[in-house]
């Protein structure tokens, strides 16, 4: 018996049956959130004592994912759970906050954030947002079979199995989620047919390494400069864009009116009723007249996921806003609000963050760490020989690992004209997804064998 199969006869808690947080309801669970947020941002704001302490070390965005994950970890809300009848069956019920944030809150942001952006700004980047983004592919292609081979030094039970239920075509999937996202991950799953009784189990090591992964990220994120200053990172452009914006923003800002207000959000979740309409009937479309996207199985597959053109057109809405004159509510705060909604978005992202499941299966989440810290490894190396800033860093490796769903999070958080960069970076993942996940899914097939 190997030590993480001791531990895992430690853990009382199961696999299959998640226990019932103490509040279920969606409504109190988001005004938990709102509270978090709220006492997160008063506390932030004292420029004295503690708290002033407190936020020079840990950033204030951290605080807004940690602090629901420090709260789903103690059973006080979750994002799944089961419940138990008295005839004894099985009940499983999820929490919809998540999927509001991320089909309705996100899409409104991304062009809140994006109405008033300069794309020959953003061009004059240069190529190394992308150099950064194929580094961050690259890292997780050959993390997975050298994650496989170190592990299996000292548990070669956890990378083992045979046929459907070989390890190496579990991690297949999380391969694609971390390169690409959901449809990638769910065309993984498709192509290997791995045991589906096993899958949850690479659902939590997805869920569990990638969202450790993005507390480290944002906490760098308050390090920016100490960060740049060793990697002797050029960020001269980063700076000409934040800039412009601000002085763009600042010719326009006005005392906002209730008009205002409700103008920009007619512009925002109009955008975001256009981009579900379409985006829907696109990947529907799509889906059942090319025979390519129906193929899970195809590199193309990408195409039918509704959430990819939701982000594609939300974005496009944005883009099209910012050559007319409602780019001027970013004078009104039409980016505030946007920050705001992304706020929402990352305090959702913290319930799935459950840490004490991740003594479930601590072998597979040992691998899932030494996988990730080989992207972050190739990541820092790639950047320290370019002298590539910490931002293209970390939204490189979060257009991998945390798609359209966490890169424009992360983007945002080091300016809200950046956000759209991590968009346009999130929509190569899904490009590159299925195919760099079944390479990788073929060397982790070849490293197990050893």
């Amino acid at each position: 018996m190997s030590i993480f199969e001791v531990i895992a006869t430690l853990i009382p808690m199961t696999e299959k049956f998640l226990p019932e947080p103490l509040i279920t309801d969606d409504t109190v669970v988001f005004g938990l959130l709102a509270l978090s947020l709220g006492f997160i941002f008063y506390t932030s704001s004292i420029e004295k004592g503690f708290w002033k302490k407190f936020y020079s070390i840990v950033p204030a965005v951290l605080m807004c994912y940690l602090l629901p994950s420090l709260l789903a970890s103690f059973g006080v809300i979750a994002e799944e759970w089961h419940t138990i009848d008295e005839l004894g069956n099985t009940t499983k019920h999820s929490s919809k906050l998540y999927y509001v944030a991320s089909r309705y809150l996100l899409p409104a942001a991304l062009i809140l954030m994006t109405l008033s952006i300069d794309l020959k700004a953003i061009a004059n980047l240069g190529s190394k947002a992308l150099i950064m983004f194929l580094t961050g592919s690259a890292g997780i292609i050959i993390g997975g079979p050298l994650a496989i081979l170190i592990v299996s030094m000292f548990s070669p039970e956890t990378v083992g199995g045979n046929d459907f239920d070989a390890v190496w075509r579990g991690l297949s999937t999380i391969a694609g989620s971390w390169i690409g996202g959901g449809a990638n991950q769910a065309a993984m799953l498709e192509i290997f047919k791995y045991n589906g009784d096993e899958y949850s189990k690479m659902v939590l090591v997805d869920i569990v390494v990638a969202n450790v992964w993005m507390a480290i990220i944002l906490f760098g994120v308050g390090k920016t400069k100490r960060i740049d200053k060793w990697l002797k990172a050029d960020t001269s452009a980063i700076e000409k864009l934040k800039v412009k914006v601000t002085e763009f923003t600042e010719r326009i800002t006005r005392v906002p009116t209730v008009k205002d207000y409700l103008i920009m959000l007619g512009l925002a979740f109009t955008g975001v009723g256009i981009s579900h309409f379409f985006g829907n009937r696109i990947s529907t479309y799509l889906a059942t007249n090319i025979e390519a996207v129906a193929d899970k199985t195809n590199f193309l597959s990408f195409l039918g996921s509704g959430f990819f053109w939701m982000v594609i057109l939300a974005t496009t809405v944005g883009i099209l806003f910012s050559f007319t004159k409602a780019k001027n509510y970013e004078g009104a705060g039409a980016s505030k609000i946007g920050g705001m909604f992304i706020y929402i978005l990352v305090a959702t992202i913290g319930i799935k963050m459950d840490l004490t499941r991740a003594f479930e299966t601590p072998g597979l989440i040992v691998l899932g760490f030494i996988w990730i810290s080989i992207h972050a490894g190739l990541l820092i190396l790639v950047a320290k020989l370019i002298k590539a800033p910490y931002f293209f860093l970390a939204v490189g490796s979060q257009a991998n690992v945390g798609g359209a769903a966490s890169a424009p999070v992360v983007a945002a958080e080091f300016h809200s004209s950046l956000a759209s960069v991590g968009v346009l970076l999130a929509v190569f993942g899904y490009v590159v997804g299925t195919g760099g996940a079944l390479f990788c899914a073929y060397l982790m097939e070849v490293a197990s064998q050893f």
